[in-house]
């Protein structure tokens, strides 16, 4: 939450003390040493805990026609360059030979479209494929629940294992652009395909049958690009192909959330600050934490004013909660309840403009300015 102050700042700034009021003074090694005593496993517990009972809450009338909604993705982190990181993350190697100048760890997440609440989450080292990671998520997806994937987790062994196990537990994804199955009717834009599993695959899984099937929406986007959505959801009458398309757009607002913890949770600085595997395991597990925080209570003040959690800014509420919390620690007891209540009500006046909503930015390459108007060739005799 104050990643912008050191942790001796924070814990001056908040009035933080140790349970001896006789001697109320920490020493900054006392705060490194406690730090080290505490490891990651009471973290990584407590945002296992709290995010599913979070997350749990706050789905109820927000599904989609009785499916909570999610979406799993994948980022990378920056860990500061220390030999200890480097051996235990790894860092990408470009094609020229060169390595980056940073370890690296990869992070994927399972967050629910209704209010970007993160429900579970794994990370490690950076060499390790996302399918990997992807595979390790599947356990944490609820019964009667719809997770929105990236065409990079196209797989059968994959998408079957989110389907099978448990109850009403579907999937959404686009198909790739060499993706080759058998039409199973003449619908023209809305029709049943069937796909062979790979040898591979087969060879991996042996349980895995020989075909699979899959429900195809054509769907054409803002930009004219003609897109095929792939769905576990087969019935064309319970499941319209217009608002499967809509649940495949909210994916994509996803996409900030990574920007959120990376940029405005991490003060613009996208380098983890620990020094060695278990301290950035630790700081991972509390930025996530933190990033839940700032969500649950948005997700509250949305609740009360009436609007969904995705039309308050996360900057702001970010920024207030950090107000908030400097003038909690130094408030009394009795004045706790009127501030929260102000804060709530502060945040619930501060929604986001409502054009801003499934707006698209195009990636375009921008021409540098220029330090001259005009610029003139001379030919040299």
């Amino acid at each position: 939450m104050y990643r912008h102050q050191s942790i001796p700042e924070v814990v001056a700034h908040l009035d933080l003390a140790l349970p001896d009021e006789v001697n109320p003074d920490i020493a900054k090694s006392a705060l490194t040493q406690a730090r080290q005593r505490l490891g990651e496993e009471p973290l990584a517990l407590l945002f296992g805990l709290s995010a599913a009972a979070w997350d749990e809450r706050h789905q109820h009338g927000r599904s989609w026609r009785g499916l909570a909604r999610y979406a799993i993705n994948g980022s990378t982190l920056r860990a500061s360059d220390t030999p200890e990181n480097r051996h235990h993350f790894g860092a990408q190697a470009y094609a020229s030979g060169v390595v980056a100048s940073y370890p690296q760890l990869r992070l994927l997440t399972l967050t629910s479209l209704a209010t970007h609440l993160v429900r579970a989450t794994v990370f490690g080292e950076y060499g390790k494929n996302e399918m990997r990671y992807a595979r390790d998520l599947l356990q944490a997806i609820p019964d009667h629940s719809l997770t929105v994937f990236d065409k990079g987790f196209l797989s059968a062994e994959l998408l079957l294992q989110v389907q099978q196990p448990g109850r009403e537990r579907h999937w959404l994804i686009p198909a790739k652009n060499n993706s080759k199955w058998e039409r199973l009717d003449l619908h023209p834009t809305d029709y049943r395909v069937r796909m062979k599993v790979s040898p591979q695959a087969r060879e991996h899984n042996p349980t895995l049958p020989l075909h699979w099937e899959a429900r195809a929406i054509e769907t054409i986007s803002q930009h004219g690009r003609r897109r095929i959505l792939l769905t576990s959801l087969l019935d064309t009458q319970a499941w319209p192909a217009k608002e499967l398309a809509e649940q495949y757009q909210e994916r994509w607002r996803i996409e900030t959330r990574y920007r959120e913890l990376k940029q405005e949770m991490l003060g613009g600085e996208l380098t983890l600050r620990s020094g060695t595997p278990e301290t950035v395991r630790q700081e991972v597990w509390g930025a996530l934490l933190a990033y839940n925080l700032v969500r649950l209570e948005m997700a509250e003040v949305a609740r009360e004013v009436g609007v969904v959690p995705t039309d308050l800014s996360f900057t702001t509420a970010l920024h207030y909660l950090r107000y908030e919390w400097s003038w909690l620690a130094i408030s009394s007891p009795g004045t706790l309840p009127a501030r929260l209540l102000r804060l709530r009500e502060r945040l619930g006046e501060l929604l986001l403009p409502k054009q801003r909503r499934g707006r698209e930015c195009p990636r375009v390459v921008k021409k540098l300015p220029s330090r001259y108007s005009t610029k003139q060739v001379r030919s040299v005799k």
